[in-house]
């Protein structure tokens, strides 16, 4: 009886530490949208770890980017230390011979790729109760089931659309960083909840 007790009690704080990230995550999230940004795609280089573009600028991707670093995840470094020893597994959509630690985590596809090969991907639904708060959605903008379209990432938050059935969704589509009622706008090719 001590035992499953004792386990009961690891297991409801494992399960506290994980929501308190995702609130946490969300938190960071939602802060980047209090932020004047200007969606800029260009590439630029960067410093290596912790590199980032001018805080006023940013894409899709950057919001993911600096919700995570908000709480010390590195995604540049997570991601191209990935890279650097499984490029094999990385989509070849840009011709590349090897990493580059300026411009690979601020790819949707690459994203992706990572977040699988750690483990977070989850189903992808048509329903708003199998998403919650801290999930990272991908979308095709085109909509067609390939990741070699226009792909879109955002950080669904804990508050729900005008209707209640879906979650509000942090993202960068092109106007800056914004909260919007878009999880089932586009056609859906990645969920994920990820945590280091």
């Amino acid at each position: 009886m001590k035992r499953l007790l004792l386990l009961a009690c690891v297991l409801l704080m494992s399960f506290r530490q994980e929501n308190d990230f995702f609130q946490k995550l969300v938190t960071r999230a939602v802060e980047q949208t209090s932020h004047k940004v200007r969606y800029d795609p260009a590439y630029v280089q960067i410093p290596y770890p912790n590199g980032d573009v001018p805080a006023n600028t940013g894409v899709c991707t950057d919001v993911v980017i600096r919700a995570y670093r908000g709480l010390n995840i590195d995604l540049q470094k997570e991601v191209h230390e990935d890279m650097l020893a499984h490029f094999d597994k990385y989509p070849k959509l840009w011709n590349l011979k090897k990493p580059d630690s300026n411009i690979d985590h601020r790819r949707v596809p690459n994203l992706m790729t990572f977040f699988e090969r750690k483990g977070a991907m989850l189903k992808v639904s048509d329903k708003g109760e199998d998403y919650t708060p801290g999930d990272l959605v991908t979308w095709n903008l085109q909509n067609r089931n390939s990741v070699s379209g226009i792909t879109h990432i955002g950080i669904l938050i804990n508050q729900k659309s005008a209707d209640g059935k879906r979650l509000m969704v942090a993202h960068n589509i092109g106007a800056g960083n914004v909260i919007e009622d878009i999880l089932f706008s586009y056609t859906i090719i990645g969920h994920y909840r990820y945590k280091k």
